[in-house]
């Protein structure tokens, strides 16, 4: 309910002249500014120009903001305010004052009568019974004739010690909330100090520097001037606390006194007091402090609107971009389809540019996305190892031993197919596992390069890359089953008969076989041409008809092994190709679609299912873009009239 009080009883003590000259230029900023902090922009990390007042507990904050709205607010012991209470001042052409607080999404008139009961039942809606405080704000609207265009935010006095219930880290609280909204550089701190008190020793005092170090952007107010006159002049005109937007003095309302008594008292107690006459006249007076306040607020405003539009602009601009690159949301099954099928063909076609072309355009700086090159160093290595697989016995030890166990009555100058067989045998045995392994190390890297082929062109669509990507490792699992079993039958070829029709194999027996004849040199170390100067002083012993025999069966072997190596090389890489190839060209799509449109429980419909945590992104962005632009539209219409105002 709106009551229409005594005007007597309840004007402001601010000149008319102050509110005419200042309210008609600031009313414009200060409702932009107004309107951004109610579309809650300061949650999107753009900083809005606030006035800040701050003040230890019984400084007297509440006396000077009475002052300057003309209405009484919460009194009592402890913490009055406990929450943010944002007062926002507008001066009013009619008689009648309309006051509203706005908080939780509500709004509730009320009037000068009743309105600090009604902020003691909001306060307690927010913050609980008790003496608990919350980060959540408060709005006071106050439209009333005379008042200065102002808008304030009130905060809790600080208090180190808890009483009356309060809670044990009750400081560690408010601190939280002060150091909350004074540490933006677009903030103005308005400190309220009491004269009764050295100012250095003011906790506020000492929060206000920590975030404001020359007082650049600090403004004190000192209260209670006709309860301590003795010293203040200097002590404000020392400043050893750094206030950089400078002092002013006032007296605070005491008992009934309306709020022209108070101001009437006040002028003459600065005019007639013999130490407080000695302060400068713009120092005094809550009719210059309100005058400063709105200056100082219309300054902080204009200096800082450019740069709101800016951050605006560049938050949009990064929303904006953030939820194009959002996965896309699919409104319907052909739509899905269609999506499906063309990032299967995108990966298709990048896999076959990757796999069998050896093209890297998509890739050009990402050297283990060059497929082709990758998989032609692992089969050299593959190469190499087969090569270097051998027993550790001594010179012809083998050969000997394999010999001893083969022999049977039979003419003398025969080697026995079943000594070569057996050299074979051990041989293969000892490279057997190598072919197999390098198998799984190539599709092992063809399953990464796959899968970063699907995550890149599902990157906006998730709901398809799970799927992708199982059906991917699930067809390169068999793929890499099946070319091991092929490369283990290579191999099991191998051990059936020594065999080959290459006429290489006969010119290196014999290019090996022309030093046997070294066997008869008496000396410890022999140059066995291809196998190197050899350490012979092992085979002493031996007559050399077991020597010559097993340095044979060496060289025959040694000259079929390296057709052997050859042989196997060839074959796995062929097949290797014709696997990779057969993947890439046709098998791993068929795969994919088997796996989506198979897909139970609701087919291929799940999938224009959005991810709870995209909806919500999603949700969150477009919310915030709406809030922005809204932002924007409010800054250029001032802006606008600021440059019409200007012309």
């Amino acid at each position: 309910m709106i009551v229409q009080e005594n005007a007597s009883d309840h004007t402001s003590g601010v000149d008319a002249s102050l509110v005419s000259t200042y309210n008609d230029r600031i009313r414009p900023l200060l409702d932009a500014i107004d309107k951004l902090r109610n579309l809650n922009v300061m949650q999107e990390g753009i900083q809005l120009p606030t006035i800040v007042v701050v003040g230890d507990q019984s400084s007297g904050k509440s006396s000077v903001l009475e002052s300057l709205a003309g209405i009484s607010l919460p009194r009592g012991d402890g913490i009055c305010t406990r929450v943010p209470l944002v007062i926002r001042l507008q001066n009013h052409a009619q008689s009648d004052s309309l006051l509203q607080l706005e908080y939780l999404t509500k709004v509730v008139s009320t009037d000068e009568s009743n309105v600090a009961i009604a902020i003691n039942l909001a306060t307690d809606e927010i913050a609980g019974n008790g003496k608990g405080i919350s980060h959540t704000p408060l709005t006071l609207v106050v439209k009333k004739n005379g008042v200065p265009d102002l808008t304030m935010i009130d905060l809790p006095g600080i208090t180190r010690v808890p009483v009356h219930g309060q809670p044990e880290d009750i400081y560690e609280q408010i601190s939280d909330i002060i150091m909350e909204f004074i540490k933006p550089e677009e903030s103005i701190i308005l400190n309220v100090l009491s004269a009764t008190v050295d100012f250095p020793t003011c906790e506020s005092i000492r929060m206000s520097q920590l975030v404001d170090k020359t007082g650049e952007r600090t403004l004190a107010v000192v209260t209670k001037s006709d309860k301590a006159p003795d010293g203040l002049h200097e002590k404000v005109m020392a400043d050893d606390v750094k206030i950089g937007l400078g002092y002013v003095c006032v007296r605070n309302r005491i008992g009934d006194e309306s709020y022209e008594e108070a101001r009437m008292k006040e002028t003459k107690l600065f005019q007639a007091h013999p130490l407080l006459k000695k302060i400068d006249k713009s120092m005094v007076g809550v009719p210059v402090l309100a005058k400063r306040l709105v200056q100082i607020q219309a300054n902080i405003i204009s200096k800082c609107l450019p740069d709101i539009v800016k951050k605006i602009n560049m938050k949009l601009n990064a929303n904006v971009s953030e939820l194009n690159n959002l996965p896309q949301k699919l409104s319907s099954v052909a739509e899905a389809i269609t999506t499906f099928m063309r990032i299967v063909g995108l990966s298709r076609e990048s896999l076959k540019k990757l796999l069998v072309r050896g093209e890297f355009d998509e890739y050009p700086d990402d050297k283990s996305m060059h497929c082709t090159a990758r998989v032609a160093e692992l089969l050299d290595k593959f190469s190499e190892e087969i090569k270097i697989s051998s027993d550790n016995n001594s010179f012809l030890m083998t050969e000997i031993e394999v010999l001893e166990e083969t022999k049977a009555i039979a003419l003398p100058n025969f080697l026995p197919r079943s000594a070569f067989q057996a050299l074979l045998h051990l041989k293969i045995k000892a490279m057997a596992e190598i072919p197999a392994n390098f198998i799984a190390k190539v599709w092992d890297y063809v399953e990464t390069v796959v899968i970063a082929v699907v995550v890149h062109h599902c990157e906006k669509y998730p709901q398809f890359q799970s799927h992708m990507t199982v059906a991917a490792r699930n067809l390169i699992s068999s793929v890499k089953e099946k070319s091991t079993e092929r490369v283990l039958e290579i191999v099991e070829m191998e051990k059936l008969a020594g065999y080959t029709c290459d006429p290489q194999y006969l010119a290196e027996w014999k290019k090996h076989l022309v030093y046997s004849g070294n066997l008869n040199q008496n000396s410890s170390v022999i140059n066995f041409g291809f196998f190197g100067n050899i350490n012979v002083s092992h085979l002493m012993n031996y007559p050399i008809g077991i020597k010559s025999e097993a340095f044979d069966l060496k060289c025959r072997i040694t000259a079929y092994w390296e057709v052997v190596i050859k042989r196997m090389v060839d074959c796995i890489a062929l097949q290797l190709l014709l696997s990779i190839q057969r993947f890439a060209n046709g098998e791993m799509e068929a795969e994919i679609v088997n796996e989506v449109m198979d897909m139970k429980e609701g087919g291929i419909e799940r999938l224009l299912i959005e991810m709870p945590s995209v909806a919500l992104k999603r949700e969150r962005l477009n919310k915030s873009i709406i809030l922005l632009k809204e932002s924007r539209a409010v800054v250029a219409k001032i802006m606008d009239k600021i440059a019409v105002s200007d012309d």
